[in-house]
């Protein structure tokens, strides 16, 4: 490799970091959301956008989960 793919390459990763930690923070607010939401006090269209997102939520590894709690200082207990 020379010095241009070498330094296109880390620009590439740094970009990816960088999304990396911006969906971690829409992951983790969207947790926190749906730990915080009665379903019982939702129309039922929200409901059932809830209960979609509880799923992705729920699909996640429990590592990714962890960061993405972390990332908006969520307290895991």
């Amino acid at each position: 490799m020379n010095k241009q793919e070498v330094a296109l390459l880390s620009n590439e990763i740094e970009m990816l970091m960088n999304e990396r930690a911006k969906l971690l923070r829409v992951v983790g607010a969207a947790a926190v959301l749906v730990a915080n939401t009665d379903a019982g006090t939702l129309p039922v269209a929200v409901v059932d956008a809830a209960d979609m997102l509880s799923e992705a939520l729920n699909g996640l590894p429990d590592e990714t989960l962890k960061d993405a709690l972390e990332s908006v200082q969520a307290k895991v207990g």
